[in-house]
Formats: structure tokens, C-alpha cells, sequence
């Protein structure tokens, strides 16, 4: 653990920290506002937790991550121990950042959702971390006429997000698999950063099966230019049809706007939104993902499981979050 922070530390301390990379004014709606600047400063902390061994997480059942051939460029994390689980696993499908083909990219995250009972499923292979060749360097971000970054074409789609639900339910039904049984498959949460947010949404306005959403630095752009698969319009959150937070990294994140946005905008399910000042690349890289991860299973664990404890972070006069001194919370519709 030494190790862990010595070696984000140096990174943050290289960079200067992700948040300060949002010294400039937010940028307007729908406008991209991501800067080459920007891009280097997260890619130094992620190539430093990329050197550092995966955390088990901190709920009950250690946790692992795998692939496996009968779900190409996928990664699955689980309970190691499967037969120690108490109750059937939810299961919570997972865009990456970037919508990168790295399934193990924000893995000490995953790993903390699956340590907590959860068969979590993300977007790409494990191209990072322990067993993983070194990558080799990325190359220079390219820049556009007006200095800002241009995003290079998705290397993967919602529609991987679709592919994971429908292995995961065709899993519990086939007896020689490992979660034959063992997976509740009426309750099955999307989730996702920046890009894999969007990838989120995207399912979560199509797939009725969605049963919530927790979308991380993330919201659909109001208008002006497009990112490469994040094109979803505003008008497709009206189509949402089950209780979704928003967990933002506060006004330095090039998501706030259009994530605050999106929250103004939704008013036909229960939603929150909850703010840590630390920009754009939340608590990922953080041991057992940081603060984020800890919101993000308390609201899983209340709209997967209906759990007392989990649904005291967000509802009531003296909901943790309303406590917080770290945390901007705000909530409708419950």
C-alpha cells in the first residue's frame, strides 16, 4: 500500500493533480474541453497504477478479474471464492474511460464493486496491470486548429455493454458454468466513465433490463461538436426508466457541465447527483478506487439489493452524503 501511494503521489505531483487541470473556466455545453494538457496529466496517473498490483477491495468477498473465451474482449470481475457468497450477485456492466479497449483500466474501482457481491463485467480485454506486457508509450495527443484535443475513433461500443448482460443471464441458466444459480438477472446496473458513461446511458435508454445507472464524470453534450461514440442526444434521457446517479469530480471536471445538465433535465425516475472536487479523473486510480467507489456501492447496494445502510447514504434529512464535508449532494424524485 506504501508502494500504491508513492507512486501515484509522484505522478499527482508531476502533473500538478488531475483537478487543477481544470484551473480554466469550465467549458461551455457541448463544447469537447478536453486539452492535450489535460490527456497527460491522467495518462501519468494511470500509467503509474498501471506498475501496481490489483486490490482485492474491502467488501466481503475478495475479489478477482479474468477473461474468458466465450466472451471475447470482455473482463470479468467476480467473488473469488463463489460458493462463499451469501445471496445471488447482481450484475453491473462497465464502459471505460476513453471508451478503451483496457477492461482492467479502472480495475482497483471494479474490484471494490465485485468485493461487495457483484459480478461486474467491463468493455475490452486485460491490457494493463500485473501479467500484462508493458505498453509502449502513447504517442503525442493530436490537437485540432484551435489547440484542443482530438479524439481518436472509439475502440469500443455499447453494444459490448448489451453483449455482457446477455452472457451473464445465458451463464446462470447453463449448469456447467461457475454462476449457474448464482446471479440475480433481474437486477443489473450500467455504469461507466467519461466516454463509457455515455456508453452507459446509451444502454440505459434502450434496455429495459437496465434496472439502474451510476454514470461517473460523464453527460450527453446539449449541442455544437461531437465526440467520437458519444453522440446521444439530450432528448434520449427522457427514455430512462429507472433510478440513476450522477458522481461528478466537481466544476474543474470537463464533465460538469454536461452532467449537471443532465440532471436538471431528468425528472421522470429518482436521481442524484453527487460532486468531489478532484476533476476528471475521480478517485479511479486511488486504492480500491477512493471515495467514488465507496458512493458508487452504497448505491448499488441500495437499488440492487435494497440495502438499509446503502440507501442511508442518500435519502433522509441525515443522509451521509448530505453530511459530507467533502461531497456537493443534491436529489430528486425519491
Amino acid at each position: 500500500m506504501k508502494r500504491f501511494g508513492f507512486l501515484i503521489g509522484a505522478a499527482m505531483a508531476a502533473s500538478v493533480s488531475i483537478a487543477s487541470a481544470g484551473a480554466q473556466p469550465a467549458p461551455p455545453a457541448g463544447a469537447p474541453g478536453i486539452s492535450p494538457d489535460l490527456i497527460r496529466r491522467i495518462g501519468a496517473i494511470e500509467a503509474a497504477a498501471k506498475l501496481l498490483p490489483d486490490t482485492p477491495g474491502t467488501g466481503a468477498y475478495p475479489a478477482v478479474k479474468a477473461e474468458d473465451t466465450s466472451l471475447p474482449d470482455h473482463t470479468i470481475y467476480r467473488p473469488d471464492k463463489l460458493a462463499e457468497v451469501h445471496g445471488k450477485l447482481p450484475i453491473v456492466v462497465w464502459g471505460n474511460g476513453g471508451c478503451a479497449a483496457d477492461g482492467a483500466g479502472q480495475r482497483f474501482h471494479l474490484l471494490e464493486i465485485a468485493s461487495h457481491g457483484y459480478l461486474v463485467i467491463a468493455n475490452g480485454g486485460i491490457k494493463s496491470g500485473p501479467g500484462t506486457a508493458p505498453a509502449p508509450p502513447p504517442p503525442a495527443p493530436p490537437v485540432g486548429p484551435n489547440g484542443q484535443f482530438v479524439p481518436p475513433p472509439p475502440k469500443t461500443s455499447a453494444g459490448q455493454l448489451t453483449q455482457a448482460i446477455d452472457w451473464a443471464i445465458a451463464e446462470n441458466a447453463r449448469p456447467a458454468s461457475p454462476f449457474y444459480g448464482k446471479l440475480d438477472t433481474a437486477r443489473i446496473a450500467a455504469s461507466g466513465w467519461s466516454c463509457g458513461g455515455v456508453q452507459a446511458l446509451t444502454v440505459s435508454t434502450s434496455d429495459p433490463r437496465i434496472t439502474t445507472t451510476v454514470i461517473h464524470n460523464s453527460g450527453l453534450f446539449s449541442g455544437g461538436p461531437r465526440m467520437p461514440g458519444m453522440e446521444l442526444e439530450k432528448a434520449a434521457l427522457a427514455k430512462l426508466q429507472a433510478p440513476i446517479i450522477y458522481i461528478l469530480g466537481g466544476p474543474t471536471d470537463i464533465a460538469y457541465v454536461n452532467g449537471t445538465d443532465d440532471y436538471a433535465r431528468i425528472g421522470q425516475v429518482p436521481i442524484a447527483m453527487a460532486n468531489l472536487d478532484v476533476g476528471h479523473g475521480g478517485s479511479f486510480f486511488e486504492p480500491n478506487g477512493g471515495k467514488a467507489a465507496q458512493v458508487a456501492v452504497a448505491w448499488l447496494n441500495w437499488r440492487l439489493k435494497g440495502d438499509a445502510a446503502g440507501a442511508a447514504w442518500f435519502a433522509g434529512a441525515d443522509c451521509t452524503l448530505c453530511k459530507s464535508a467533502d461531497w456537493k449532494y443534491e436529489h430528486k424524485g425519491f
